[in-house]
């Protein structure tokens, strides 16, 4: 598959924004808290944190949060171009190792046994027959080397490659015009992404990082990695996917996260 270069984003100025008039501001730019900042605008949940007060844990307040959440989802799927490639890089910028992410500490990492490991497919697909490391690492590979963003305010520039998923999704016949792709992994997270970011032209089922096999802590043998999705939506040590009409309820959308998580 050929790499295209980048169409404009239609929320980037066409004039370059003047950076002088940041300079007698830098003192206050600098105490702010990005991290903080990405938490509270990009996840209601976070909501009850920032305040410190318990008026978001009543049903009433919860109601409302989760409409709002839904509604910020559903101005994110319209606003989604589904052949917009975002922004690749050269293979100097690299970070190598990639940055390790989770909600919890990599020295809880629980390591897969390659050998033993299968991909299961559930759903609305028709061949439903697992899928082995070897297997899947035969199939043809593409390259991609984009920018991974937390929501936590970090990012780093990686090197992915492995199988592009809409292509394994054509390959095992599962329903396209299905609504969601539900992932279920190795260390019971759980994340789905909509199906026209599954078929998005920089979505893979990734298997190297850097032209070398993945690693551990990073999702040996396979994790999902999308270029249009904040860095939780890629699921790590992939073991199970699912093709589905029905909502497939996530991590972290149960804890409040906007769902969508588009960048």
């Amino acid at each position: 598959m050929s790499i295209r270069t980048p169409s404009p984003s239609i929320f980037r100025p066409k004039r370059r924004i003047d950076q002088s008039v940041l300079a007698e501001n830098r003192a206050l730019i600098e105490k702010i808290d990005r991290r903080g900042v990405l938490r509270g605008s990009l996840s209601l949940g976070a909501l009850s944190l920032l305040s410190g007060c318990t008026v978001t844990d009543t049903p009433g307040m919860q109601g409302f949060l989760r409409g709002v959440s839904s509604w910020n989802d559903r101005v994110q799927s319209w606003l989604f171009r589904p052949n917009h490639l975002a922004p690749t890089f050269s293979e100097a910028q690299v970070v190598k190792p990639p940055r390790f992410n989770a909600h919890y500490e990599v020295e809880d990492v629980k390591p897969v046994d390659g050998a033993t490991w299968k991909l299961e497919l559930a759903g609305l697909i028709k061949d439903k027959r697992p899928w082995t490391a070897a297997e899947i690492n035969a199939l043809p590979q593409q390259e991609w080397i984009v920018r991974h963003i937390c929501i936590e305010g970090w990012d780093y520039i990686g090197q992915w490659s492995g199988v592009n998923l809409r292509v394994f999704l054509e390959r095992i016949g599962a329903d396209l015009t299905a609504k969601y792709i539900a992932f279920k992994c190795a260390d019971d997270y759980t994340e789905s992404i909509d199906m026209a970011s599954a078929l998005h032209p920089q979505t893979i089922l990734a298997t190297r990082y850097a032209r070398e096999p993945i690693t551990d802590p990073f999702g040996f043998p396979l994790r999902l990695r999308t270029a249009t999705k904040l860095g939780f939506k890629n699921a790590k040590w992939v073991t199970a996917i699912e093709v589905t009409n029905t909502f497939p309820e996530t991590f972290y959308s149960k804890q409040g996260f906007n769902w969508f998580a588009g960048i």
